[in-house]
């Protein structure tokens, strides 16, 4: 369960876009209705205090950090396959049918961007998936 100032920090829409025309977020997107954004300041700080720093974000948001931030490493997390991301969003039911059959359509669109980042890893199973984001992580 996503819980505030842990996952994320839930602002109002009138918040959000007044931090945003003020430069405040690194990357920020509307996505499927809702705004997500990567506040600049925090990611400043742990990079300040020599923290290594692994943001979850879409191919939009990775190219706005790496306009911002260009030694940034990018790395494309993709399914095993179309069919088995079909799969795990239909098996999580969180969302309407056609907030999945959204989320598809852009995934297709995302894999076509994946050679513009830095590595891909395939999440077959999550803990493996964990371990080679760690090792290019390190070896960057």
């Amino acid at each position: 369960m996503e819980k505030e100032s842990e996952h994320y920090y839930f602002v109002s829409e009138r918040d959000f876009t007044q931090r945003r025309d003020r430069g405040e977020f690194l990357e920020w997107a509307k996505v499927h209705g809702n705004y997500y954004g990567t506040p600049r300041k925090l990611v400043e700080q742990h990079l300040a205090e020599g923290s290594d720093v692994l943001l979850e974000i879409d191919v939009q948001g990775a190219a706005e950090v790496k306009n911002a931030m260009p030694e940034a490493s990018l790395i494309f997390i993709e399914p095993p396959s179309m069919q088995v991301l079909e799969q795990r969003l239909r098996r999580r039911s969180t969302e309407l049918q056609d907030a999945q059959d959204r989320r598809l359509s852009d995934a297709y669109d995302e894999l076509r961007k994946k050679e513009s980042f830095d590595g891909v890893v395939v999440n077959v199973e999550v803990e493996q998936a964990v371990k080679e984001v760690l090792a290019l992580m390190d070896a960057r």
